[in-house]
């Protein structure tokens, strides 16, 4: 039973990361079928499409950070903490990149057919990242009262 606790501990570790960088993954995917299609129906604003893919990457830069901030020796004492804290937090990363994935892809159906509410079309993708901050920060926050 030790050893399922502490293997849970380094699943703890390695999950913030891992489950952001798989929801990137997910996010940047479909944002850039979306940006494919719009590249072949218009004829400008080409960079901006490319910008917006990249968008739902920032979750996994914040699952490295929780990754970090997690690390230490993991023990019988902190495991458990290790683990829900980076689970959970790798759980929302995952979840955040994929629907804000799903937020730029509309955003670049809806601006490839009216350019001018490109800005206004990216306050969900905005939403999202913000719910995804939440995570990070707090994350960080309790990581703090974890047993070294």
């Amino acid at each position: 039973m030790d050893n399922l606790i502490l293997a849970l501990g380094w699943a703890g570790l390695y999950g913030p990361m891992a489950l952001g960088a798989i929801g990137s993954i997910i996010g940047c995917a479909l944002a850039g079928q979306a940006a494919c299609g719009a590249l072949l129906e218009t004829e400008t604003g080409h960079g901006r499409y490319v910008g917006v893919v990249a968008m739902p990457s920032s979750q996994t830069i914040y699952g490295i950070v929780v990754m970090f901030s997690l690390n230490r020796t993991v023990t019988l004492d902190n495991a458990p903490g290790l683990f829900a804290v980076g689970m959970l937090a790798g759980l929302a990363l995952l979840i955040s990149a994929i629907r804000q994935g799903h937020c730029c892809a509309s955003a670049i159906n809806v601006s490839k057919i009216k350019p001018e509410i490109f800005g206004m079309s990216i306050a969900p993708v905005a939403i999202v990242e913000g719910f995804a901050v939440f995570a990070f920060i707090f994350a960080l926050v309790i990581s703090a009262g974890i047993p070294a």
